[in-house]
């Protein structure tokens, strides 16, 4: 099997091209908790209903939005702009409650008054989202976008915050608050406007890169629109991967397409010429097209995300994302070796 296929699912998990299950009225959901407490435990997660059905999800919303730009036309439901509405809520917040003075470079204290306003408000907010036969899932789902945007404790975010949005995104399609073509706007008009809403945060209470690796990391906070991003690019008829770090085209276009838009943020907040500041994004532009790129990218997540004690400690597991084995017959084991480069043959 590929290492960049997602795996046909059979029950009691769902293929990749349907996430949304109708559960029995007796469904039990359950608050989530952490499930991962040492580095041996990471065979279980790896050999889990959470890790097939987070990495089915992953390759569904890439193949949905291959070839796409972010205004080209493609459904959208009525709950991908609530959700929306929801996000542009919690980015006047940020204007709300504006950063503190204080000596320390990063981690604005501010940033806890902006969290603890979504902590107190995410209930309410998904009530006014979900139809009232999904009130049940709130409890659980909601743990996952109170996750999404930082910890609270440290002022950081990386790779770990951004993995509980996906998997917020993925619980939304499970209990079928998405529609099942909801796919291409979940992963272009959605995911990008929670970016923007990151982002800010980043800048506004100069958050801590949780986990990076500095100048030898892909980025200092996300991982995901690069995959997405570069699916967006398959087939484009000018933009070749060479092109990205010309600032000009990245700038161009970053409002169409993902991974420019995380190259203009990248050239915004760092200085000096970009094969320093980035070498691993520089190492990319070397790469011959667009879909090696991304299979690239996807192989390089899940050897640098999803295989790294440190990120999947904090994940959390509930009755949607379920540390049960998955049977044996389709569990297979990630790549161990890091991926510190990407072949560019």
């Amino acid at each position: 099997m590929s290492s960049t296929t997602a795996p046909e699912f059979k029950l009691p998990l769902p293929p990749k091209e349907k996430f949304n299950i109708i559960f029995p009225a007796d469904h039990e959901f359950i608050e989530p908790r952490k499930a991962i407490k040492s580095p041996t435990d990471m065979a279980t997660w790896e050999k889990s209903e959470a890790y097939f059905e987070y990495f089915g999800f992953l390759m569904a919303i890439n193949d949905a939005v291959k070839g796409k730009a972010i205004d080209s036309n493609y459904p959208c439901s009525s709950t991908v702009d609530k959700i929306i509405q929801m996000l542009n809520k919690f980015d006047k917040w940020i204007d709300e409650i504006p950063p503190t003075e204080q000596p320390q470079r990063f981690g604005n204290q501010s940033f806890r008054l902006w969290y603890e306003r979504l902590h107190e408000n995410a209930v309410e907010e998904l009530k006014q989202i979900l139809p009232e036969n999904l009130y049940p899932a709130i409890p659980e789902i909601v743990q996952y976008l109170l996750e999404s945007f930082g910890n609270a404790t440290r002022i950081d975010y990386g790779t770990g915050h951004e993995m509980a949005f996906v998997m917020f995104l993925c619980c939304m399609f499970k209990i079928g608050a998405f529609e099942m073509n909801d796919k291409t706007a979940v992963g272009l008009k959605l995911f990008n406007r929670y970016l923007e809403v990151v982002r800010k945060l980043q800048l506004t209470y100069r958050m801590e890169p949780a986990g990076s690796h500095g100048v030898w990391s892909l980025d200092d906070y996300q991982f995901v629109p690069f995959i997405w991003g570069s699916s967006q690019l398959i087939g484009h008829h000018r933009i070749e991967p060479v092109h990205f770090v010309d600032h000009g085209i990245a700038q161009a276009n970053s409002k169409q397409y993902i991974f420019l838009g995380c190259i203009e943020f990248i050239s915004k907040v760092k200085t000096g010429p970009f094969a320093e500041h980035s070498n691993q994004l520089w190492n990319v532009s070397a790469v011959g097209s667009w879909s090696k790129v991304n299979s690239g990218l996807i192989r390089m997540y899940k050897a640098e995300v999803l295989a790294k004690f440190p990120v999947i400690q904090h994940v959390l597991f509930g009755s949607l994302f379920s540390m049960k084995p998955v049977p044996d017959s389709i569990a297979f084991k990630t790549p161990r070796a890091p991926i510190s480069t990407l072949d560019p043959r």
